[in-house]
């Protein structure tokens, strides 16, 4: 059953191309992008120990994509490096707390090396392992989340130049904010509601009323709701503004899908088996949403945007 999905260019032929972790059959899948919307017959690689989540970054410095994914049943994260036409080697993995269930990627301390977050639903905690720039990390050090973490990303939140670390947790429906340091030492800032049993499942940052600074918005699964924080640039952020959505929102992304300079929203709904896309106004507000249909009983779990404009 595949659980997250990623894109990148995995053969250096400028076609995006899409890496998928089957929590079932134990195993990770590229499809091999052609350029044309059509991809090339799956390689999988086994990975064992069920693969949650999967993300992309160029981890040992050479100019080529690598791959990490989340084990959750091994409470760790494993490295795959890319050779740059499409295949990879499976490098270490390295321990995170229980249950690691979702990872992103980002330079936490300036030093041009990539790190990786993980998010831990049991422990309620995130991880972070620092990154040697030659493929190999350092052990992780935890910090402590809200209850249930089940998503994880990075930004420069209060115009710092410093990553900070967002974390939404499912279980009390709140988002924590960690202010990226010199010297590495997070601190949670912040805690945003995002509304009594509304568990959260995920979020995207952006600017979505057009003032230069980042605003998140956060799926809401048991309210069937996009919530708005709109960011004021100082780790701050407004009350939460809601637009409804289908039923069981789990995934977002953004991007500008109909080319007016100002973000949109993409939401899959799990169990009315569509896909919304919120068309932004430019102000915060999303006034008109799009519902398409996927198949019947597909439960989409997962969306990612990637917009290449051909003139």
């Amino acid at each position: 059953a595949p659980q997250s999905i990623a894109v990148g260019d995995f053969n250096n032929d400028t076609c995006l191309d899409i890496v998928v972790p089957n929590f079932g059959d134990q195993t990770v899948s590229i499809l091999l992008g052609y350029g044309n919307g059509s991809f090339d017959n799956q390689k999988t690689y086994s990975i064992g120990d069920d693969p949650m989540c999967v993300a992309v970054g160029d981890f040992n410095n050479d100019g080529l994509l690598d791959i990490v994914v989340t084990n959750d049943g091994r409470n760790s994260v494993r490295i795959l490096l890319g050779y740059g036409n499409g295949s990879f080697r499976d490098e270490t993995a390295y321990s995170t707390d229980s249950h690691a269930i979702f990872v992103s990627v980002g330079d936490f301390n300036n030093d041009n090396r990539l790190d990786i977050v993980i998010a831990n639903w049991d422990k309620n905690t995130i991880s972070v392992l620092i990154g040697h720039g030659n493929g190999s990390f350092g052990h992780q050090r935890t910090y402590s989340t809200g209850s249930s973490p089940t998503f994880v990303t990075v930004g420069d939140l209060n115009n710092d130049t410093r990553l900070d670390i967002v974390v939404v947790n499912n279980g009390d429906s709140t988002v924590s904010i960690f202010l990226g340091h010199r010297n590495l030492a997070l601190e949670k800032q912040v805690t945003l509601i995002t509304g009594t049993g509304s568990q959260p499942r995920s979020f995207a940052l952006g600017d979505f009323n057009n003032d230069n600074q980042t605003d998140i918005a956060v799926v809401n699964s048991r309210t069937n709701n996009v919530g708005i924080f709109l960011g004021y640039g100082n780790y701050s952020f407004t009350n939460q503004t809601t637009f409804l959505t289908g039923t069981t929102p789990i995934s977002i992304a953004t991007g500008d899908l109909n080319k007016d300079n100002i973000l949109d929203i993409i939401i899959a709904n799990h169990d009315t088996d569509s896909i919304g896309v919120f068309l932004g106004a430019g102000n915060g507000s999303f006034p008109v949403q799009k519902v398409f249909m996927t198949s019947y009983k597909s439960q989409p779990i997962a969306v990612a945007v990637c917009l290449a404009w051909i003139w």
